[in-house]
């Protein structure tokens, strides 16, 4: 195949270091104009590049890396208004500000549905609205969240994750200011949709921003966090609900309009924050994905080695695209017509799935009705439902903290039957008449609550780690708006028809009969189905989805045997151990070599020398 030949226009020219490998290098004044895909020439494959990094292959990353640096020397790149650079001296303090103030979205959107469940209470009477309408306002963020989950793959493909968020923020500002200043049905459901509408952007875009910048370590705790502030932005929202429901004129008002202040202060700072790496990789802009990595992950070797696999990784990616030519026009059929991509849309929004029709987003959003419900009045309800906002926040965190440890195989199936649990406990506080036995209705429902919302803490968190890293680097953005579209048109389903719901199913049916019974069939389908992602780079987990379901399934199946015996034979160290089942058989077994593995290395066995080549 003849080499493409470079115009001297063009922003990317080619060279050549000793070994053969192209390395492209960008002139700055050209930056602009640079092509949307990186060249399909390059000196490896994905497979090799990883190879390369395990076999600790020093020499041939560090010569690579070193033309970079002098292409980035060359560069010089500048702080301006619109795109400021931020320079720390310590990488783990610049990954620190880029996370906590990206996970702030989360915050906002946690505000926001614990803010409308005390607002409740007191608008409709204010705004004179009926029913179906309190279920239209309710609903309407999720139903504008799927309008910004529509806007998220060919926002992010054109701007980049930075500024789909600073987008994202300018609609939340716009739609609390009008709906704490509604005057009517109509502006209300507006300022709510276009609230929703930042809520999608922002919720799809803020976990894949925050997955790409940092560390396989903690890639998983990380990510974790952005749960961890929504659940912490719904215990404001209560705080600032019950700061307000004394105020006798425009109660609902103040509470609304309070996420102005959250949302004002996260624009300000994300402007301060660099793009993500690993689109700027996949827009061709090399030299400044480096500069970005240098800035959040410094120059330690490990570094290193994941910026070289990254690299390869990319130009792998489109040198297949390249190759299919017009078939990829849309490159999102992908997911249609490419194993690898169908069975992560698959997973990812079967894990979107369960986690919203278990019925989370119904509870929370209908938080003071229900607690009305078990006999709590107006205040009692708004001040109790700090309960189930706070065990939701504490349920987090220790998603937070030991995520990575653990794996996501683990989390999902233990925490799963936990907030069951909770969900046959609520069920059976229906049994109980508030009237006669008001104490009882009440404690039941309560320690049910904490139960359910405990452990959905720790569950939730999976819905932003695992779409955040399982797509292809070139069908992220697509991938994370498919996932997006699906877990707020299930919110909206949830909670749009919750009253009717709960009205044909009655309330215990709705609470242990569906909601209940999607956890347990979700519950197997997790066992059977789902791969271990933990301590894995996001080109690693290419790998991991290349291999066919029957060989997952059998594996895990193989791995659930394994436990359950453990477990009954009273092993519980081996069943609640940070190594996976599926590791220790791979480690006393051997990994399979490449060729058993097929030309794209089809399964993950091939990473576990690398991982332990690693650790040694």
């Amino acid at each position: 195949m003849a080499e493409p030949k470079v115009s001297d226009d063009n922003a990317i020219s080619s060279t050549e270091s000793s070994d053969g490998v192209p390395v492209k290098d960008v002139d700055e004044k050209h930056v602009a104009v640079a092509p949307a895909h990186p060249e399909a020439r390059r000196g490896f494959s994905e497979w090799e590049a990883i190879q390369i990094a395990a076999a600790g292959d020093n020499d041939t990353i560090d010569r690579e890396i070193a033309e970079i640096e002098a292409s980035l020397t060359e560069m010089n790149i500048k702080s301006t208004w619109y795109k400021p650079q931020l320079k720390l001296n310590n990488p783990k303090h610049f990954t620190f500000l880029l996370v906590a103030f990206a996970s702030m979205g989360g915050l906002l959107s946690g505000v926001d549905q614990s803010l409308i469940s005390g607002a409740n209470l007191y608008m409709p009477g204010s705004l004179n609205l009926k029913t179906n309408q309190v279920s239209l306002v309710s609903s309407g963020v999720p139903l504008g969240a799927v309008g910004g989950a529509l806007m998220l793959g060919p926002l992010n493909e054109a701007v980049g994750r930075r500024m789909a968020i600073i987008v994202s923020l300018v609609l939340y500002t716009i739609g609390a200011a009008l709906e704490a200043g509604a005057i009517n049905f109509g502006m209300m459901v507006a300022g709510r949709v276009i609230l929703g509408l930042g809520v999608g952007l922002e919720g799809g875009t803020v976990p894949v921003y925050v997955a790409e910048s940092v560390s396989k370590k903690y890639r998983g705790n990380l990510v974790s966090l952005y749960q961890f502030m929504i659940a912490l932005g719904e215990v404001f929202g209560y705080v600032i609900a019950a700061m307000f429901v004394n105020v006798k004129s425009g109660s609902w008002r103040y509470m609304l309009g309070s996420s102005l202040v959250f949302s004002t202060f996260m624009f300000f700072g994300i402007l301060f924050m660099p793009e993500s790496p690993r689109f700027l990789m996949h827009k061709g802009r090399t030299i400044e994905a480096y500069h970005v990595w240098k800035q959040i992950r410094g120059e330690e070797p490990e570094a290193k080695m994941e910026f070289f696999i990254m690299k390869h990784s990319v130009a792998d990616e489109f040198l297949v695209q390249e190759q299919a030519g017009a078939k990829k026009r849309f490159v999102w059929l992908d997911f249609f017509t490419v194993p690898r991509a169908r069975r992560a849309i698959i997973y990812a929004n079967i894990m979107i799935f369960l986690g919203q029709f278990t019925g989370i987003n119904a509870i929370q959003y209908y938080m003071a009705t229900l607690m009305s419900q078990v006999g709590f009045n107006d205040k009692q309800s708004v001040f109790m439902s700090l309960v189930g906002g706070a065990s939701l926040l504490i349920g987090t965190i220790p998603a937070c903290l030991y995520m990575e440890k653990f794996g996501r195989r683990f989390w999902a199936c233990a925490m799963l039957p936990g907030f069951f649990i909770g969900l046959l406990i609520i069920g059976c506080s229906y049994l109980i008449n508030p009237t006669t036995n008001v104490g009882g209705a009440q404690g039941a429902y309560i320690t049910g609550l904490i139960i359910y919302e405990g452990f959905f803490g720790s569950y939730s968190t999976l819905t932003w780690v695992i779409p955040a890293e399982v797509f292809p680097t070139y069908l992220r953005s697509y991938g994370m708006e498919s996932t997006d579209v699906m877990l707020f048109f299930c919110s909206f389903m949830v909670t749009y028809f919750f009253s009717q719901m709960q009205e044909a199913m009655s309330k215990i049916g709705l609470t242990l009969g569906f909601y209940g019974g999607i956890a347990v069939v979700g519950w197997f389908y997790q066992l059977l189905f789902m791969p271990e992602t933990k301590n894995k780079t996001l080109e690693e987990i290419d790998i991991i989805f290349s291999q066919p379901t029957g060989q997952l399934v059998r594996e895990n199946f193989r791995s659930v045997m394994v436990t359950a015996n453990d477990f009954i034979c009273f092993r519980w160290g081996k069943v609640f151990s940070p190594v996976s089942e599926s590791d220790i058989f791979r480690s006393d077994n051997g990994p399979k070599t490449h060729n058993e593995l097929g030309e794209h290395a089809t399964h993950d066995e091939g990473l576990f020398e690398k991982a332990k080549s690693l650790d040694e």
